[in-house]
């Protein structure tokens, strides 16, 4: 068994030291909660019988008796969204299930869930992050009722996960279990999308060959293949212990997806306080699972978004984590996957080269995950290296792979693909900065170019069409932080950038919006914070000042005098444009309230850290 990595130590020591505080107010409340016995208890006789009202009798007779665990199913289904469609059919397995453990489990609530491939460069795109807490808020109303022993949370995409688990953590006196739907089956390989969208973009191809491509590569059930936020989720519940082990990726509407349903049901009926082992998800959830988290994350080279999901999702637990962590982790930990747009594999190659299973296996084996943490298993990590199949129809977990199936997918820890995950943290005088490298050639990597200004994507869209932008040049695209328009994925502009990087040009994105798991080849200084709307330095650029973009360096700069800098005039803000229409005027308590990047995005009032961890975090709060 390989010693804990230093690096990995030294997090989360100052993780625990930095979260002390907080996580015993946090921890204090969880034991109240708990130490108050049976919630179903503290019900009324006539809160109780609206509870039951709907059940059989012999269901109304064991939830009376209280002996036995209620189960609650929040579930994020909609049969638009393809990677949520699947999740129609699991409430009933659940039910049944439950019954067979001597449980019973009711669907206490649905939550919302958007899609970010609907709505990308389009206005709903700007109610896409604020769904995530609206995600958590609605989980909190389904789970109110205060009658449950354990919930199951179903739910894959990008913000849903997320706000499914700071609801779950809210509620952390009761064990959860995630119950993912798996992704759907492999369609049009993905250099070959990646190759027709840039063609579009170039004017090569028009809009139907375009439509008929996306059709072949998002085609069916399940969630979309490529390594974005949604299936850095899936790696993320894993990591974490919240999944049945190897869950993430079995595709759905298949035998094995079915039996992992089940027994996700049959799980949370052991765990809860009436059994013998109690696995409340506030106290199995700690420092260590984060550090966990964020490890996992920068071996697969996922999703950017995790900068601002996983420091909300740790402060609901009353723990505080910031870039500095995810920087120092991401040098320590060498990249061990590469999948779209990483790669050109996708989730389903992943996972038959061998998987979560091989991939804990080698970073356990390496010492940079933490063995022994809490787990919906119970049996710490080790019990994540295994595989789920099926003998017959009994399901079983087997020893994962021994060896990658295929090397230039998933690679052992002595043969990485790169040194490093390539998340990097850029400072300098337009504040701080995450960048994801691991999808950019090192030769395109570092751009020094003069800025060329924006206030939103489509003005970008409409100088590329115009050839304007045939140059050396950084795009500063601004007003496109939380405050100011609730931070939307930027994803229309890679594929002209990208079109603009294959003819030689030197470019680059600065922005204090998003790009997501999503980020290609073209290097994108995202989440700049403070963002223009909490009087961030972006709000200063103008266009054809030189900007200095070195990830290697962790350096982000406007070549600008600091006093002419700080006495130019801060561009207007985008005003009502961005308020109304398609909901938008429903957020405004959103944006009012919304945290900066690095302290999650959060629009929910939770325990804050004693003083501002970083000069540009104290810029934010008081501005």
């Amino acid at each position: 068994m390989s010693e804990l990595n230093s690096t990995v130590a030294a997090v989360t020591e100052r993780i625990r030291r930095r979260s002390a505080d907080s996580r015993a107010r946090y921890l204090e409340r969880i034991d109240a909660a708990i130490e108050s016995g049976p919630v179903r208890a503290s019900l009324s006789c006539t809160n109780q019988a609206h509870a039951f009202a709907a059940f059989p009798q012999t269901d109304k007779q064991i939830l009376v008796e209280m002996r036995r665990p209620s189960l609650a199913i929040v579930s994020a289904y909609n049969d638009m969204l393809s990677a949520h469609q699947p999740l129609q059919d699991f409430p009933a397995i659940i039910k049944q299930a439950a019954l067979d453990a001597g449980a019973v489990a009711q669907f206490a609530g649905g939550v919302p869930a958007m899609c970010d491939g609907v709505t990308q460069g389009q206005p709903g795109m700007e109610l896409s992050l604020f769904s995530r807490d609206t995600i958590a808020l609605s989980a909190a109303v389904a789970l109110s009722h205060n009658s449950f022993d354990a919930a199951l949370y179903l739910g894959v995409c990008d913000k849903i996960v997320p706000g499914l688990l700071m609801a779950a953590l809210c509620f952390g006196h009761l064990p959860a279990i995630f119950v993912p739907a798996g992704p759907m089956t492999s369609g049009l390989p993905n250099s070959e999308k990646a190759r027709i969208r840039q063609a579009f973009a170039a004017g090569e191809i028009d809009r139907e060959e375009l439509l008929a491509a996306e059709l072949k590569s998002y085609h069916g059930p399940g969630t979309c293949t490529f390594y974005g936020t949604a299936n850095s989720n899936q790696m993320l519940m894993e990591v974490l212990g919240l999944h049945l082990p190897g869950t993430a990726f079995v595709n759905p509407n298949t035998p094995l997806r079915a039996a992992l349903t089940a027994a996700a049901a049959k799980r949370a009926a052991a765990i809860t306080h009436l059994g013998d082992d109690f696995i409340p998800v506030g106290k199995m959830l700690d420092e260590r699972s984060f550090v966990n988290a964020i490890v996992g994350l920068h071996a697969t080279g996922g999703s950017t978004n995790h900068t601002l999901h996983l420091v909300a999702i740790a402060r609901c637990a009353g723990i505080h984590i910031d870039w500095d962590d995810f920087c120092e982790l991401s040098a320590a930990v060498p990249l061990l996957a590469r999948v779209y747009p990483n790669g050109q594999a996708d989730v389903n190659q992943f996972h038959a080269a061998g998987g979560m299973a091989l991939l804990l296996r080698e970073l356990l084996d390496g010492g940079l995950l933490h063995r022994d943490v809490g787990t919906v298993a119970g049996r710490g990590l080790d019990a994540y290296c295994e595989e789920p199949g099926l003998d017959g129809d009994q399901l079983v977990w087997r020893a994962g792979s021994a060896a990658s199936g295929d090397e230039e997918i998933l690679r052992p820890l002595a043969q990485p693909f790169a040194p490093n995950g390539g998340l990097q943290l850029l400072t300098g005088n337009l504040g701080r900065a995450v960048i994801k490298t691991s999808a950019v050639k090192p030769e395109h990597r570092a751009v020094h170019a003069p800025a060329i200004v924006f206030d939103d994507q489509e003005q970008v869209m409409a100088a590329f069409r115009a050839g304007e932008l045939e140059r050396d040049f950084v795009a500063v695209v601004r007003n496109q932080g939380p405050r100011a328009n609730g931070m939307p994925e930027l994803h229309k502009l890679t594929p002209p950038l990208g079109v603009l990087l294959d003819r030689g040009f030197r470019v680059a994105l600065v922005t204090d919006g998003r790009m997501s798991g999503a980020s290609g080849k073209v290097p994108a200084a995202i989440h700049l914070a403070p963002e223009c709307g909490a009087g961030g330095m972006i709000a200063r650029l103008r266009s054809g000042d030189m900007i200095r973009l070195d990830p290697d360096a962790g350096v982000l700069e406007a070549e600008v005098d600091a006093a002419e800098l700080q006495a130019r005039e801060p561009a207007a803000g985008n005003g009502d444009s961005h308020a109304w229409g398609l909901g938008r005027e429903l957020f405004d308590g959103f944006r009012a309230r919304v945290s900066g990047a690095e302290q999650g995005a959060m629009s929910v009032l939770l325990d804050e850290p004693q003083a501002a961890a970083h000069p540009v975090e104290a810029s934010v709060h008081e501005s």
